[in-house]
């Protein structure tokens, strides 16, 4: 299913046909409505029974003047007055219902792919792409509540159009033949218009998506664009994806636009039938003035309906593909879930990390690392250090249970981490990573995102133990002040500041510092080496460094290449062993990329 997600999909098939497996799975986010449902339809019902018996009063009140019915003006006026009155109240109603309906549904259905997309393995997501991901959050959900809510009024029109058909027939079967004759020529106009229309629609729906992930490729890496100066090129390429945008919606404007004026014609056509067919029959005295009124106005009301289910067959056709490719979502399977009788981690375990055997690969037959051993004592600095993709991050990773082991198994306080709960190993395990990521919301928000329920006070102290009080207090609102999109109005140290206040508050007792000190400047590294320091204190401690002042006081160093253990041990012992590492401190580099 992952796969289906990442691949391309190019040329998207908005017109597929009415498909069972959608609409039954749909049903199961709609059976918890039913009454819901129910009060819907009963809503349309009532609505198209009141716009059919409409024209019937018209009739009985101008056979009433004429002295040609048998109920009094009076009564028939009254009848006519409630029913446009109940046609004005049902006609909110049926709106508010089918429209609380789709809501409560697509509601159900947003919260549904959050929550799953939050539990689906990275290894899933690592070959996903985010866009598209947010294309089936957004428009795709956008396209099943236009379904949703446009559905109920089609079983009206569908309901409206049969009312009248028989109403016409019932009244005068000669001219109601008549009139209904034109619905042979609408069909075949609808057979030669569907092929058309679905090659126009599917070349705006390429065109816009194309546009879209334009512009937001463009946005994103802004900085980029400005630095290298491409703005002039980048606008061209736009230029060229906006202005076939531009030829593809007015395409499918004009498909969508052109049954208009083809179902005007024909009620055109049946109005003229009704008048000389109808007219005659008044003159001939073989057909009432009430009934070729009534006549005029059924025909008016019969062509909405067919031009509404025209265009509804089209929402039905992209919401069945929406519908396709969200429950693609749903159906993409959770790798890393709780076992069967999986257990907290006890609260007062002694952190120590056990890698027995390990192998592990992100790909099939591409193998990262290769049968590890290493063991962590509790409340001990290990260093790992290596070239760029010798495993470093893996390592810590796979501690995290990101991702399963090939072979081998990791432990933590003595458990298999396969056999504890997520929840209580993600509670003991920190982690700070090189770019750290903060969300919407105040820096004290941030701050508090591992621990929610920690107090003000609490929070701040965790920002002064790391140095950060003092940068804060300087913004305009200190802890209550806004970060921009990923912080971005924060500089790259400061944002590594909070995630360390954030790391010291969650209090976990293994700590993983990945390259967490990498982005910032040697002036503020040295500042904060004494808030390390405390937050390395009575924890494990696992720290992923290129430059070798920062692992140097690491209890063990642990040099990786190419998925193995070269060489472990403290400074001293690393650089009278000769090796790897000696090599890089004897030639005075300050990163192992080197």
């Amino acid at each position: 299913m992952s796969t289906a997600i990442a691949h391309d999909e190019h040329g998207e098939q908005i017109f597929s046909r009415f498909d069972t497996r959608v609409v039954s799975r749909l049903w199961s986010f709609v059976r918890p409505y039913r009454r819901v449902l129910v009060a819907a339809v009963l809503s349309v019902v009532a609505y198209t029974a009141v716009q059919v018996a409409i024209p019937v009063t018209v009739r009985h009140a101008i056979d009433s003047m004429l002295g040609h019915a048998g109920s009094p003006l009076s009564t028939v006026m009254a009848a006519f007055a409630m029913l446009v009155a109940l046609n004005g109240g049902l006609n909110f109603l049926q709106e508010w219902v089918a429209a609380r309906l789709a809501q409560r549904v697509i509601f159900d259905l947003r919260r549904a792919m959050f929550a799953h997309l939050q539990d689906v393995s990275l290894s899933t997501l690592d070959q996903t792409q985010v866009g598209r991901l947010m294309s089936r959050l957004a428009g795709d959900v956008n396209a099943l509540q236009e379904f949703l809510e446009t559905s109920v009024s089609a079983v009206g029109d569908l309901f409206l159009l049969v009312g009248i058909v028989a109403v016409l027939l019932w009244m005068d079967l000669r001219l109601g033949a008549l009139t209904l004759a034109a619905l042979p020529a609408l069909l075949l106009v609808r057979l030669v218009w569907l092929p058309w229309a679905r090659d126009k629609f599917r070349r705006a729906r390429e065109a816009s998506s194309s546009v879209n992930a334009s512009l937001a490729e463009n946005i994103n890496g802004i900085r980029t664009v400005q630095e290298n100066r491409r703005q002039a090129v980048n606008f061209a390429r736009y230029d060229v994806k906006a202005r076939e945008n531009r030829e593809a919606q007015i395409g499918s404007s004009r498909a969508a636009q052109v049954m208009v004026p083809l179902v005007d014609t024909l009620t055109g056509i049946a109005m003229a039938v009704v008048v000389v067919a109808g007219g005659q029959g008044v003159l001939d005295g073989t057909l009432g003035v009430g009934v070729m009124v009534a006549f005029i106005f059924y025909v008016q009301k019969f062509f909405d309906p067919i031009r509404t289910l025209s265009m509804q067959y089209t929402v039905m056709q992209r919401a069945m593909a929406a519908g396709q490719r969200i429950f693609e979502v749903l159906d993409v399977p959770l790798h890393i879930v709780d076992r069967p009788g999986a257990i907290d981690l006890p609260a007062d375990f002694e952190p120590g990390i056990e890698f027995r055997g390990v192998q592990f690969g992100y790909r099939p037959g591409q193998p990262v690392l290769h049968d590890l051993n290493l063991t962590i004592a509790p409340h001990q600095t290990v260093a790992l250090v290596g070239p760029t993709g010798s495993g470093k991050t893996t390592v810590t990773a796979l501690l995290h249970r990101f991702y399963e082991v090939n072979a081998g198994e990791v432990r933590v306080g003595g458990h298999d981490v396969r056999d504890l709960t997520l929840d209580s190993l993600g509670r003991q395990i920190g982690m700070v990573l090189q770019e750290p990521f903060l969300f919407s919301g105040t820096i004290l928000d941030n701050i508090r995102y591992g621990l929610p329920g920690a107090t003000r006070e609490d929070a701040i102290a965790a920002a002064q133990s790391v140095r950060a009080h003092a940068f804060i207090e300087r913004l305009p609102l200190g802890y209550d002040t806004p970060l921009g999109q990923r912080g971005r109005n924060l500089s790259i140290g400061q944002r590594q500041l909070l995630s360390f206040a954030r790391a010291l508050l969650a209090d976990p007792k293994i700590l993983v510092l990945d390259e967490a000190t990498a982005n910032i400047d040697s002036f503020t590294e040295l500042e904060i080496q004494q808030a390390l320091a405390l937050l390395r204190r009575g924890r494990t401690t696992i720290v992923i460094a290129h430059r070798l002042a920062t692992v140097r006081d690491a209890d063990v160093i642990v040099v990786l290449e190419h998925g193995r253990i070269r060489e472990q041990g403290n400074h001293a012992a690393l650089l009278a062993s000769g090796g790897l590492y000696a090599k890089l401190h004897a030639n005075s580099r300050g990163s192992f990329d080197d």
